[in-house]
């Protein structure tokens, strides 16, 4: 019974503590509930303050945003106003000017008007006087008539057959003097203008052999270049048409042939085996065969190369190729390009200096051997040729013509052949070009140089420019600047005296001073 009383109070106990915690929870709820609404109203009414504040600043900005705009507008208007009023009065100044104008040009016609009529009176009168001139001369000459025997007409052609004989021998004398005049001053002139042209064109003349020199770094390679029994060395000659000299000369190869091309293509040919290392029949007509294609794109460059340094556009590609070909040709020993690129400088150099166009001359100096170059054997001479070349892939008419004419085998018609000839007898007589005239060449500059070397304190000399420069180099201790002056000018007078040059030769003495020591 005393366990039955306890459960039970406990169990009451329980309910009555929870039916107290529940009213103490219901009752905090209510408290909280009523602590958030109140400050959602406080909440509330802050916002509306804020709201309430925030609008009366927005109508505040947007009316002085109003005034102000306003404010411009009212200011812009009135500066249009006043740009108006400015232009409509500088119209009614123009009107008043333009009027008073108007009124100046009515006074004008009106004068000019009186002026006119006025002019018509004179006009009336002049024509009046000059009928009464007109018989009274009509009425004198037939009274001359009467008198002379002769009529207006007769006496007319006597007097003109008079003037005529006179004005006849007068003239004969003149155009005589004048021709003798012209003679005279042409052939200065010409002169003058051939050795400014060879003075202004300075170039390098190499002479052209008929042999090439293939250098090798040891004689061990001449067995394998001549092969077994020689079956190398004989297909080499004969794919590439040069006789390939081997013999006690150390470290070089001989190659021997007319045509210059086929000697390069065998040195080039040769250079490739040696340092492949393989030398055989086959390769040796294989690498011929790639170093004749090269040649070819080679002599197509340096076609192209000379007319872009020359300025000589807009030729034919097969006149180019024939252009690059004059590289491995050479007349009389003078290499045909040089000559040609020459020729062409010269002929530009002429021209300009009398006026004629110098790129076409330039033109025709370049092609006026081109065949020369002509691939196929032709019994006609290069010029007549060319000629045909030059009109086959349509050049100028003038260009043919040069082309044509510069040996005389037809007439010129143009004042560039002429030019073409000159410039191509300059280029060839000119010293050092051709090896007909070598050995009296290099015996001239040894005597040039010997000349001055007989100097006192002259150290070496050397020609220079086809003779045309002496250059002595002098002692600086024994010749000082003052004597070096008179050396120079000794040394023009002597050659002067005792030596024999076209144009002129330009002496430069160097004197130059050196201090050396040695920190030991």
């Amino acid at each position: 019974m005393g366990v039955t009383y306890i459960i039970i109070a406990g169990v009451v106990g329980l309910i009555a503590g929870g039916l107290l915690a529940g009213f103490f929870i219901k009752s905090n709820n209510k408290k909280i509930e009523e602590e958030a609404r109140e400050k959602a109203k406080s909440t509330i009414r802050e916002a509306e303050l804020t709201g309430e504040s925030i609008k009366k600043d927005k109508i505040l900005e947007a009316k002085e945003k109003y005034l102000r705009l306003k404010s411009e507008f009212e200011e812009e208007v009135s500066k249009k106003k006043n740009i108006l009023i400015t232009n409509e009065g500088k119209l009614k100044q123009r009107e008043q000017i333009l009027s008073k104008e108007m009124e100046q040009l009515k006074r004008k016609d009106a004068e000019l008007d009186s002026k006119k009529e006025n002019l018509n009176a004179q006009l009336h009168s002049v024509q009046v006087k000059k009928d009464e001139l007109d018989r009274v001369t009509n009425q004198r000459i037939s009274d001359l008539e009467k008198i002379a025997l002769l009529t207006k007409e007769e006496a007319r052609e006597q007097i003109i057959e008079m003037l005529k004989d006179e004005a006849q021998t007068k003239a004969s004398s003149q155009i005589k003097d004048i021709l003798d005049q012209a003679k005279l001053t042409a052939t200065k002139q010409a002169k003058k203008i051939v050795l400014d042209t060879i003075q202004r064109t300075a170039t390098e003349h190499a002479i052209e052999n008929c042999v090439s020199v293939f250098n090798i770094e040891s004689d061990d390679i001449k067995g394998k270049i001549i092969g077994r029994e020689g079956r190398n060395i004989r297909a080499l000659e004969s794919a590439t048409g040069v006789e390939i000299v081997v013999d006690d000369t150390p470290e070089a190869i001989i190659i021997s042939g007319f045509d210059p091309v086929r000697r390069e293509v065998a040195r080039l040919s040769l250079h490739r085996l040696v340092q492949d290392g393989r030398i055989h029949p086959a390769r040796i007509e294989e690498v011929v065969a790639k170093t004749e294609k090269n040649i070819e794109e080679e002599i197509v460059e340096i076609g192209e190369r000379t007319c872009i340094e020359l300025g000589v556009h807009g030729l034919h590609p097969e006149l180019i190729r024939m252009v690059g070909r004059m590289r491995f040709r050479s007349s009389y020993g003078q290499n045909l390009l040089q000559h040609s690129k020459e020729v062409a400088k010269l002929c530009a150099t002429m021209a300009a200096e009398m006026g004629l166009n110098a790129k076409l001359a330039k033109r025709a100096g370049l092609l006026h051997d081109i065949g020369k170059v002509y691939p196929e054997e032709a019994e006609l001479p290069h010029a007549i040729l060319g000629m045909e070349l030059a009109k086959k892939y349509k050049e100028h008419p003038e260009v043919i013509n040069a082309i044509g004419a510069h040996h005389d085998e037809i007439e010129m018609t143009s004042m560039i052949s002429p030019i073409v000839q000159a410039s191509d007898a300059i280029s060839g007589s000119r010293p050092g070009a051709r090896r007909e005239i070598m050995d009296s060449y290099i015996k001239r500059l040894k005597d040039l140089e010997d000349l001055a070397l007989s100097f006192d304190g002259v150290n070496k000399c050397f020609a220079m420019q086809a003779g045309r420069e002496l250059r002595v180099l002098v002692d600086a201790e024994n010749v000082d600047d003052s004597t070096a002056g008179k050396l120079s000018f000794d040394i023009s007078q002597k050659i002067e005296k005792e030596m024999q040059y076209p144009g002129q030769i330009k002496i430069t003495v160097i004197r130059e001073m050196r201090a050396v020591n040695y920190a030991k």
